[in-house]
């Protein structure tokens, strides 16, 4: 197949599309949190646990999920993952009590694990020059997903109900999941790298155990596992309690938050893409370019959220403006952090190699909405999200800045791997 065509184009609108619309799905659980918890009649610490039950969950698939798509076909096996998600929506939107909406809605992180089989296709489309804005357009997704479900929740929650609102993202799943599985077709790994560039086919690499473990042994992805673990804190907090902060202690009323909320979403879908293309950029000229500009983002993050929380709450303008700012860099480490572990990994275990980064993200995040609640239980949500956020991100831009130091190492090991594969296809190919 030719991987210049502009197939692979439909493939990114197929898996946007795929994205944009799990996450709606994902992240309703902030904008209708507080309906659910006048329906159940629970706490903060214990809305908390809900969400943390889901990312729980969520993490211990990534490695059998991770296994999965570096052994078998990955188009086939997202498909199954966006079925997952329609019907275990539909199954929490019909639980009766909390009990059973917290077993319910822990059920739905089992797709919520699924993107490393996403990303690991598309890096056998293109090469590793454009990834990152390739993973920036992406996750572009993501924000605007949450968008999506925001606005949802507001003008579908009030009037249907958020039961029903969930059995509306629950069907978009299921016909995604037909969407997904007639029209995306796998292509060999590996084919995109530029070793490989002139053969028209190249052999058939599958998982390798040994290959596997020895992802443990690269210093810059176990960098990159440190900071993942902190790093996605901050993410979880906003998602899950931010939108009940301005409403409970800036005392915001619901068109000012959608407002609010709206617009910073909007900034933040700008950043993925800003972080992917500097990333780039700043790859072609040094390969310690993506953590570089990792590390610079994860800490203008953290300044800008200071400085907005800090805002009193009568000035609404400057603490929307300082909001922006906070949203346009907290995403610009991503699309580096998932191009930088394909940069360092063989084709054949990028999936694996995702799925460990995002194991320890959300093993370790899982449990921030509830601490969050904790927190907030004993002083405030300001309290809450500005401790965890910051602590988190400050921690973040000294294990970046390792990260930078390491990587080039580790992807010249990788390039040397790679051309040492394409010799060996060049002579099976000159032999027959």
């Amino acid at each position: 197949m030719n991987a210049r065509s502009r197939y692979p184009w439909l493939v990114v609108v197929v898996f946007f599309s795929f994205i944009l619309l799990h996450q709606s799905d994902k992240l309703l659980i902030g904008p209708l949190t507080t309906p659910i918890m006048e329906t159940f009649g629970i706490d903060e610490a214990q809305m908390g646990l809900v969400s943390t039950g889901a990312l729980l969950v969520g993490a211990f698939m990534y490695p059998l999920w991770g296994y999965l798509y570096d052994k078998y076909a990955r188009s086939k096996l997202l498909a199954l993952a966006s079925f997952i998600w329609g019907s275990t929506t539909w199954i929490s939107a019909i639980a009766p009590t909390y009990k059973t909406f917290l077993i319910t809605r822990a059920s739905t992180g089992i797709d919520d694990s699924s993107y490393p089989g996403l990303f690991s296709l598309l890096s056998d489309y293109f090469g590793p020059e454009i990834r990152g804005r390739i993973y920036g357009l992406l996750q572009l997704a993501q924000p605007l997903g949450y968008l999506v479900g925001m606005v949802a929740a507001i003008f579908l929650g009030g009037a249907l109900g958020w039961r029903n609102v969930f059995y509306i993202t629950g069907s978009l799943g299921l016909l995604l999941a037909v969407i997904i599985f007639f029209s995306i077709r796998e292509i060999p790994r590996g084919l995109s790298e530029p070793e490989f560039e002139g053969l028209g086919q190249i052999g058939v690499y599958h998982f390798d155990r040994k290959i596997a473990l020895g992802l443990f042994k690269k210093k810059s992805l176990l960098f990159l596992f440190a900071q993942g673990f902190v790093g996605v804190f901050p993410w979880q907090v906003i998602t899950y309690w931010f939108f009940r902060y301005l409403e409970t202690e800036r005392g915001y009323d619901e068109t000012t938050t959608l407002i609010t909320m709206a617009s910073a979403v909007i900034v933040l879908s700008l950043g993925y893409f800003m972080g992917g293309a500097i990333g780039d950029f700043m790859f072609k000229r040094t390969r310690s370019g993506r953590m570089l500009t990792s590390a610079v983002g994860v800490l203008l993050g953290a300044i800008f959220l200071i400085l907005a929380i800090n805002v009193p709450d009568e000035n609404q303008m400057l603490f929307m403006i300082l909001l922006w700012c906070t949203a346009l860099f907290m995403p610009v480490a991503s699309a580096n952090v998932i191009a930088t572990v394909y940069d360092i990994t063989l084709p054949e275990v990028r999936s694996t190699a995702l799925s460990v980064q995002y194991f320890i993200e959300n093993g370790g995040a899982a449990l921030a909405p509830w601490l969050a609640g904790l927190i907030a239980v004993g002083a405030s949500l300001e309290t809450a999200i500005l401790s965890i956020c910051v602590t988190a991100w400050l921690l973040g831009f000294v294990i970046l800045l390792f990260t930078a130091y390491l990587v080039p190492r580790d992807i010249q090991v990788l390039r040397d791997q790679l051309s040492e594969r394409a010799e060996f296809e060049r002579k099976q190919q000159s032999l027959s």
